[in-house]
């Protein structure tokens, strides 16, 4: 059986990592098979907001975006996805981002313009097709209007 650890610390008082909960309850006679981050390659993984698009000066198939990510100034960033509108709320890999797929965010110069991050999809998030909106197929992500951004 698979268990949340933050479902656990609903329900009682634990402080102990995953790892050191899992040796305590080994040593106590309930074996624990193994423990997973779920959150790895979600670190400096952003919801972001869409303020505006904008067709990238020397290029025909990118865009530039101007993002809020809940910072005092938006992020520029140059994409090439076709499924995005303004105020859209998307996953951002912010600089310096890990993603699961081992990819490493860094600051970028495409065309001439530098993008300070990358929009993501499904794919580049390892998440199956049950999460965000149905236009996400084969693009950014999606999320529902009420993701809370930053």
């Amino acid at each position: 059986m698979k268990v949340s650890l933050e479902w656990l610390r609903e329900l009682v008082d634990v402080e102990q990592s995953a790892e050191e909960l899992a040796e305590t309850l080994t040593r106590g006679g309930i074996e624990v098979e193994s423990v997973e981050n779920l959150n790895k390659g979600f670190e400096k993984v952003v919801i972001g907001e869409i303020k505006s698009l904008t067709k990238h000066p020397d290029a025909d198939r990118l865009l530039v975006c101007e993002v809020n990510v809940g910072q005092d100034e938006p992020l520029g960033i140059v994409t090439g996805a076709t499924n995005l509108e303004a105020g859209d709320k998307i996953p951002v890999a912010m600089i310096g981002a890990a993603l699961p797929n081992e990819l490493v965010i860094r600051k970028s110069k495409l065309r001439g313009v530098v993008s300070m991050g990358m929009l993501c999809s499904r794919e580049e998030l390892l998440l199956d097709s049950t999460v965000g909106l149905p236009r996400s197929e084969g693009g950014i992500l999606v999320l529902p209007a009420e993701a809370p951004v930053g």
